[in-house]
């Protein structure tokens, strides 16, 4: 696989009720993971998110808009769906989050995961690591030249502060091709992935952030006016079946 991988890509983050999170994971893990890559989709990473016991966060990934209409026909359509989306819908308040989103340049996809991913049951083969997905807003598109200054000068600042980024990728506004399942086109984002070892390492890298000089003033004053409104952070703790880990 080249380094643009899924040049479609779903951010999906759903509100569970009080208490359902671990049911769902369990439920996705065994059930939902191979059944979708078996119809054309892949399940790039799904995790928990440590700042809200009641959010699940999965990404989704496709080879292009047709065979995403393709593949969740064939999966919500399908028996493995049918015979457990009872299960599922009763862990969900929402499911409807979700951004559709395309690598920013052709360096800016998911790199090819490392190993195999585990069967249920299997143990982990791999150390516990934490994801970090950082969604910035935009008062209007993140146009080439935004692309172009992520780049040369967000990135190496990122990057020297401990937050090398590990994806990027931007708004993708094309018709959605399986108007069951909702997205939301009417925001322009650009989001960012960084991994870490644990919680500790995120909080250096914020801390290194704040207290950088060239961030403060090579990059902020930029971004400032960018963006619409306050950048979400979300801090995910990769399931054991989550390959972007």
């Amino acid at each position: 696989m080249e380094a643009l991988r899924c040049p479609i890509v779903e951010l999906r983050q759903y509100t569970l009720h009080p208490g359902q999170r671990d049911a769902l994971v369990a439920l996705f893990d065994r059930e939902f993971v191979d059944s979708q890559e078996a119809v054309g989709a892949t399940v790039l990473g799904q995790f928990r998110d440590l700042d809200d016991p009641d959010r699940f966060v999965w990404l989704r990934g496709f080879e292009d808009m047709p065979r995403r209409a393709e593949a969740l026909e064939s999966f919500y359509g399908g028996p493995v769906w049918q015979a457990h989306r009872d299960a599922a819908n009763a862990t969900m308040i929402d499911s409807d989050d979700v951004l559709l989103l395309r690598p920013a340049s052709a360096r800016g996809g998911f790199p090819v995961p490392v190993g195999a991913r585990p069967t249920p049951g299997e143990p982990v083969p791999w150390p516990r690591s934490l994801v970090l997905a950082t969604i910035w807003y935009g008062r209007g598109p993140f146009d080439t030249p935004f692309v172009e200054f992520f780049q040369q000068r967000v990135r190496p600042a990122l990057a020297e502060t401990g937050g090398e980024p590990l994806a990027y990728l931007q708004s993708e506004h094309a018709t959605n091709t399986f108007p069951a399942l909702p997205v939301r086109t009417n925001e322009e984002v650009f989001v960012w992935f960084a991994r870490f070892t644990d919680e500790g390492h995120v909080d250096d890298h914020l801390n290194r952030l704040r207290h950088s000089e060239r961030w403060r003033e090579e990059v902020l004053p930029t971004l400032s006016e960018r963006w619409a409104r306050t950048p979400q952070r979300l801090r995910l703790a990769p399931t054991e079946r989550s390959l972007l880990r």
